[in-house]
């Protein structure tokens, strides 16, 4: 019986060793950025979002989760003056027919599935929750020990955005607006 015990104890000090814990890695918001662009037939416009926060999970070097909080109140459009176009393009674009801000003041991304591509890229798939909608999404993510970048395409129809899109309405012509927009995200721990 003593034998058992000493192996009993000593299987659960091997396995408590071998065992790696979850590490919460936060987001420094300070340092982080989302940069967006969004295009049009007759050109695009770009801007940028603030991360309200977030974190990614890790378990040893392997990526495991991921949420993450946007202010959609700090839409920013940077290809434009003051004056010159800027804050109307950023008034309509949290009124009510693109994020609603003022119901929607905050868009989530919470990870479901990660796939390790190599061993510091993977293929994530989230869902991706705008204006109350949610949605999953795919992309790539690249982390190293304090940072992580992804390229994020989303379609804005999906969550109820279809002002100006060539798919919901007939003769835009040069006024039609591109489903898709394009999110650059940069992230730092």
């Amino acid at each position: 019986m003593k034998n058992f015990k000493s192996i009993a104890l000593a299987l659960v000090v091997v396995l408590s060793t071998l065992s790696v814990t979850a590490q919460t890695k936060k987001v420094d918001t300070a340092k982080s950025t989302i940069n967006w662009t969004g295009k049009k037939v007759t050109g695009q416009h770009e801007g940028t979002i603030n991360i309200k926060d977030g974190a990614l999970v890790f378990k040893g070097k392997k990526l495991v989760g991921g949420t993450f909080n946007v202010d959609m109140n700090s839409i920013v459009v940077t290809d434009l003056k003051a004056g010159q176009g800027k804050e109307k393009l950023e008034d309509h674009l949290k009124a009510d027919d693109f994020f609603g801000t003022d119901k929607f003041a905050t868009a989530s991304l919470v990870f479901k599935k990660i796939a390790a591509k190599t061993s510091k890229i993977y293929t994530v798939t989230a869902d991706l929750t705008i204006k109350g909608i949610t949605k999953p999404v795919t992309f790539d993510l690249a982390t190293t020990a304090n940072s992580a970048s992804a390229n994020v395409k989303i379609d804005r129809t999906k969550y109820d955005i279809k002002y100006g899109s060539g798919s919901f309405f007939d003769s835009l012509g040069d006024k039609a607006i591109n489903d898709d927009f394009d999110l650059v995200v940069a992230l730092k721990f």
